[in-house]
Order: structure tokens, then C-alpha cells, then sequence
């Protein structure tokens, strides 16, 4: 698979507490640069960023993040004072607590709630593949399914692990048609970036396959 075939399904991510616009402007530059899918940022950079990217680039942020566990009014209002502000994409983080205690309608209300929120905007919902059982994974499949949400996602990046092949296979096994895969946390390779989509990953959320293009680009390969 080409590079830029792969560079075309990142979003390219930073999300670390200490990061400042001068950080967010860099991977901004550099997702315009390669082309990437969008770029993962806090909210509170979407309006600069947008303000600074235009249309060129899309903007995407995390709301409930990386917890999950703020009420469901405040990750509406997260969602839709993110999408005035200018993000294309959201991702959320849902209520693992409650999936622990099996609260699967709540899960799906909460889900629904928010994608209506974004007001059209599109919603992936991270589900922190690490910390569930199989059984809760294929629980939460159905729960993303029928909430109207856009994309499932692995992980938040924060937590013990991030994606694997093997969470990617049992998403593309049950999610419905309509639901796309996004495998984050830890994707550090091509050939693992490669595998993921191989395996039904249409979004990657990573940082390191920028910087591995920039690697190729200097050394003349790409």
C-alpha cells in the first residue's frame, strides 16, 4: 500500500496535556502537508485551528476524554460548543463504568444524544477496547451500531493499551455496515498501519506515520 494511501486515513494526533498552539500549528502544517484525514486536537485549539487551516484540512477533537465518565449533558454541550467552534469530527470517549455494569441502553442513549449534538458532524465513539472483555466489545459493537454513530473506535492513547488486530477483526465482525473502525494508541509502523486497514480500519488515529513520512521524504524514498 502506498504511502499516501495510508497518510490519507490518519488523523494525525496530539493530545498531550502540556501542548500549546505553536505544537497544534505544526501538526496542522503537517496534515495539510501530507494530506492526512484530519487532525486530532484538544478542543480548546479547534477555533484557532480552523481559523487557521480553512477548508483545507479537517479539524477533529475529543470530548469526555480520556475518562468517559462526565455526565451525558456536559459531553452534548463538549460536542456541540466543539462543532461551533469549527471541529468537523468528534471523538468521544463513553462511560466504561457503565459497560462494566452491563448499562447497555444508556450507553446507547448517551451515544445517540451526543450524535445529535454534532449536528451532523461525525461522531467516533471510543469504547477503550483495553479495559473490556470480548463480550463487552461485541455488547458495545451493538451499542454503536444503533446509535447513529459514524465510527467505533479502539482507544484513547491514555489508558494500559492501545489498538490490536485482534479488536480490529471483532469490530469489522460486529459492527453494523453503516459503522466505520478507527484503531488508535500505539500504531507506530507501515506495516502495522497497513495490517489495520487491511483488517477493516478506515481511520488510523497516530502520530508517528507523519513523522515516519518525513523520514522517507528526507531520505529521498517518498
Amino acid at each position: 500500500m502506498d504511502i499516501k494511501d495510508i497518510l490519507a486515513k490518519c488523523d494525525h494526533t496530539l493530545l498531550g496535556q502540556a501542548a500549546t498552539w505553536a505544537d497544534i500549528q505544526g501538526i496542522c502544517d503537517d496534515g495539510m502537508k501530507y494530506s492526512t484525514a484530519s487532525v486530532c486536537i484538544p478542543a480548546s485549539f479547534v477555533k484557532q485551528a480552523k481559523d487557521y487551516v480553512g477548508d483545507k484540512l479537517a479539524i477533529c477533537t475529543v470530548i469526555g476524554f480520556p475518562n468517559g465518565y462526565a455526565t451525558t449533558a456536559s459531553k452534548c454541550f463538549m460536542a456541540s460548543d466543539a462543532v461551533a467552534n469549527g471541529a468537523d469530527e468528534v471523538d468521544m470517549v463513553i462511560n466504561i463504568g457503565w459497560a462494566k455494569e452491563g448499562k447497555w441502553e444508556e450507553i446507547t442513549a448517551e451515544i445517540a444524544a451526543i450524535k445529535k449534538a454534532c449536528g451532523g458532524k461525525l461522531l467516533k465513539v471510543i469504547i477503550e477496547t483495553c479495559l473490556l472483555t470480548d463480550e463487552e466489545k461485541i455488547a458495545l459493537c451493538k451499542c454503536v451500531s444503533d446509535s447513529g454513530a459514524d465510527y467505533i473506535k479502539t482507544s484513547t492513547g491514555f489508558s494500559t493499551a492501545g489498538a490490536t488486530f485482534a479488536d480490529v477483526e471483532l469490530f469489522a465482525a460486529h459492527v453494523a455496515p453503516h459503522v466505520k473502525i478507527k484503531a488508535a494508541g500505539g500504531i507506530s509502523s507501515l506495516e502495522d498501519a497497513e495490517k489495520f486497514i487491511q483488517l477493516g480500519a478506515s481511520r488510523l488515529g497516530t502520530s508517528r506515520i507523519v513523522k515516519i513520512a518525513k523520514g522517507l521524504k528526507n531520505d529521498g524514498t517518498y
